[in-house]
């Protein structure tokens, strides 16, 4: 079988130096790999670099090789053209159809899915006309990943920060999988919660649970890859941070209330994944709880935590807004799962049992999606990611 045909485009950005990364794992993970930088590019990282990479000549101008007709040809034999560092330059011809050197050419010859990672300073990322250019891009059906908030050149901090190479690789492979040129998410706001909470006995112990966030990190991804703007509410993760995705970190079960309401309140959907505790400590101690010798420990009161699936399913922030829902369950998980579907007022319920060996920490799941129109779809043992695809595929039906 051909290797899929990746056009990797680099624009003049301090952030190109980050691309080889990116450069490394497409080659390795088995795509023919095609570098097409700027003339500002090649300030930061020379051309001998990009073709010992790829195993491919690189070249920045329309006039190298014209009988091989390159500005045309590239673009149109491209299974993927990812532009990563896209400076604010790069989105802006992107977006004008501007075509002055071989990048923009590709661009407007690509007939396969478009992945821009933007790199640039906070200001210019919130510049309007960037947003404005960021929205036609989006519109028209590329994918453009939300930059990322951390370091940027010289002391500067704050978003625009180019993403983890690995995490723009993960968009990129979840886009070649599906084959599709227009994501279908675009212009959605979708919020996914991931995580397990914890309620604070005292300053060093929690009450809490097994959840290690990747099923939520999955659709979070999965999401982005299919051109959504993702709010992410981890509780309690220690994963890498998916590209493109908003991230709030939140602890407790009252937190992720309030973050996932704030969230929610212009999003098409909301996908709870998190793991969510039931209950909390009555009091919190405010100093270590101490053993006696002697004497057994004061009982353990608890509370009840807020439903927060069911009060979103209940008080929908808009009108056809898709609430999805996760059921844990460790016996009579289809029939639990139903009643609880009933209970929570959710459109989508989805059962997984589990167990202390099973699902919490793997890389794999297996679930059944429950309708409220009565449907069942089973998602057979597989990764996490298979999953997230049908889970959007669901909410995708529903949003129309």
């Amino acid at each position: 079988m051909d290797k899929p045909k990746v056009v990797l485009g680099v624009s003049g950005g301090i952030a190109a130096y980050k691309a080889c990364e990116l450069l490394r794992r497409l080659t390795e993970s088995g795509h023919d790999v095609r570098v097409v930088p700027t003339a500002s590019a090649l300030h930061f990282v020379g051309a001998a670099t990009w073709s010992a990479l790829s195993g491919n000549p690189v070249s920045t101008e329309v006039w190298d090789d014209v009988h091989e007709v390159p500005h045309v040809r590239i673009g149109q034999h491209a299974d993927l053209v990812v532009v990563a560092p896209a400076t604010a330059d790069m989105l802006a011809k992107a977006a004008h159809g501007l075509a002055d050197d071989l990048l923009t050419n590709t661009l407007l010859t690509a007939r396969c899915p478009v992945v821009l990672a933007p790199a640039m300073h906070t200001e210019m990322w919130e510049h309007p006309a960037t947003q404005e250019n960021v929205a036609t891009l989006r519109r028209r059906g590329a994918v453009v990943i939300e930059p990322a908030v951390g370091r940027l050149t010289g002391v500067d901090t704050g978003k625009g920060r180019l993403p983890d190479p690995a995490e723009i690789f993960e968009v990129c492979r979840r886009v070649l999988a599906r084959g599709v040129r227009e994501p279908d998410l675009a212009g959605r706001h979708v919020v996914v919660s991931a995580g397990g909470t914890r309620e604070p006995l005292d300053p060093v112990r929690f009450l809490g649970n097994r959840s290690s966030g990747k099923q939520g990190y999955a659709l979070a991804r999965t999401a982005a890859a299919r051109g959504a703007r993702v709010t992410l509410v981890a509780a309690n993760t220690h994963l890498a941070d998916p590209a493109g995705v908003d991230i709030v970190r939140v602890g407790t079960a009252v937190q992720l209330r309030e973050a996932v309401l704030k969230a929610a309140a212009d999003a098409d959907a909301v996908v709870m994944a998190a793991a969510v505790a039931d209950f909390r400590p009555a009091e919190y101690a405010a100093g270590k709880i101490k053993k006696k010798d002697g004497q057994e420990p004061e009982p353990l009161v608890l509370v009840r935590n807020p439903d927060i699936l069911a009060e979103i399913s209940a008080e929908r922030a808009r009108a056809g807004q898709v609430i999805v829902g996760f059921a844990a369950e460790t016996d009579d998980v289809l029939a639990n799962g139903r009643t609880k579907l009933a209970r929570k007022g959710c459109d989508l319920l989805v059962v997984n049992e589990v167990g202390e060996r099973r699902t919490f920490g793997s890389e794999e799941n297996e679930a059944v999606v429950l309708g409220a129109d009565g449907s069942e779809t089973p998602v057979p043992y597989g990764p996490k990611e298979a999953l997230a695809e049908t889970v959007w595929d669901l909410v995708a039906e529903r949003l129309g």
